[in-house]
């Protein structure tokens, strides 16, 4: 499809998104499944439902752009996901592939970040206030899920995981 302009861009990498959303819809449950740790499975299965909720709110961004709410394949999605399956078929203890699932997670949040403050700054740039706000709102939830496997693997998940060996 030839591109012109930010805004067939726009359109391209929100579709790029709404891909890597509903690939971690599936992923996500396979990880929760995996951890050993409580508060990191209910921490995993509480930001799948707010990964739905992005879903949603790119669906309501392409209703408000007039497009097609259609995905294009997030190959880099699909490789972070990949090397997360593969930590997941480790033969470690527990504790360690719950270290490896936080490490696997925070790479997914980190690409979604710098994907979402991306497509937020192009929707402010050219007037699409209502996406800016949807595409914020996704942003901060990005932010928070980061922050805290941060704070539940060095206050939990790496001692556990040192002390095994």
């Amino acid at each position: 499809m030839k591109m012109t302009g930010l805004h067939a861009l726009f359109v391209d990498e929100l579709r790029d998104l709404y891909s890597a959303e509903n690939q971690l819809i599936k992923a996500l449950p396979k990880m929760a499944k995996a951890a050993a740790n409580a508060q990191l499975r209910q921490g995993i299965q509480e930001h799948l439902e707010q990964t739905k909720g992005h879903a949603e709110r790119l669906e309501e961004c392409f209703k408000e752009l007039g497009v097609s709410p259609r995905s294009k394949k997030c190959v880099a999605m699909e490789g972070i996901i990949e090397e997360g399956k593969d930590i997941l078929d480790l033969k470690v203890e527990p504790e360690v592939i719950d270290a490896g699932i936080i490490a696997a997670a925070q790479k997914v949040e980190h690409y979604e970040i710098a994907s979402y403050g991306t497509v937020r700054t192009w929707a402010e740039q050219m007037g699409h206030e209502r996406c800016v706000e949807l595409l914020q709102q996704t942003l901060d939830e990005e932010k928070e899920a980061d922050q805290l496997l941060t704070q539940v693997a060095e206050t939990m998940v790496n001692e556990e995981a040192l002390a095994v060996g």
